[in-house]
């Protein structure tokens, strides 16, 4: 992957996947319910995270999950319910709760951040809870809207900050907040982020430490009516896996 990550041409057998994928998507998110669960940024994000009733080969409504990835990635034994994120018009609006300059940092970063670093605890410090082995997006309708931010490149620069920063210990019990923000600000000052945008049919692959986030929608911002949806797979593996060097 150049950069950290690649996008995949338009394949038959993912627009198979991210049309039926689709489907259930809409019918997911229509549902008032599950909708008022996953709603974030002034409802104007749908974050799903394991919203997508995928079987565990990945396959949804009896159409397999494969696609040109296969040859860049070990796929895991058992897919997870794919990520169902879902973007509508205004985003972000601010949260109840959130702060000034977390609503900035979404707006003007576009909240930037390695996945897999959760906040722990009232003062939100950063561990590694959940070792991604990557990143796939799938699109599942025809947008402009709010595409992926990435910075390519960095995922040298962060993944060499979280082995200087574990060292031998167990990922999981050091707190990486100040070295991941240090990280992050050299990104910021060095790498110019590039909107990633795909049709249904193509792919999207992410590096497990690409700096990545999402762009504010904007006035001339197109989408059908039920939002900009995007599927994502982040399979987890071990925090030794992750932390190497590749």
């Amino acid at each position: 992957m150049h950069g950290g990550f690649a996008v995949f041409d338009s394949d038959p057998q993912v627009t198979a996947w991210a049309r039926a994928a689709e489907q259930q998507a809409r019918d997911i998110a229509a549902d008032p319910a599950v909708k008022a669960a996953n709603l974030r940024h002034g409802e104007t994000w749908f974050v799903g995270v394991d919203a997508l009733p995928n079987g565990p080969d990945g396959s949804i409504a009896g159409v397999p999950l494969t696609g040109p990835w296969h040859d860049h990635i070990a796929a895991p034994a058992s897919w997870h319910p794919a990520q169902l994120s879902i973007v509508y018009p205004g985003y972000p609006k601010q949260d109840v709760g959130e702060s000034d300059a977390n609503h900035r940092y979404r707006i003007t970063r576009h909240a930037a951040h390695v996945d897999g670093l959760l906040p722990v605890g009232p003062a939100r410090r950063r561990f590694l809870l959940e070792p991604h082995a990557f990143i796939l997006g799938l699109p599942l309708n025809l947008s402009n809207a709010a595409p992926l931010m990435v910075w390519p490149g960095s995922h040298r620069i962060m993944g060499a900050a979280f082995r200087d920063l574990i060292g031998s210990r167990d990922p999981s019990t050091v707190d990486l907040t100040e070295g991941y923000q240090v990280a992050r600000r050299h990104v910021f000052e060095t790498i110019t982020p590039q909107p990633v945008l795909a049709k249904p049919g193509a792919s999207i692959l992410l590096h497990r430490h690409l700096l990545h986030g999402v762009a504010p929608w904007t006035a001339t911002a197109t989408a059908p009516p039920e939002g900009r949806m995007i599927a994502y797979f982040r399979p987890q593996f071990s925090a030794k896996s992750w932390l190497a060097a590749d």
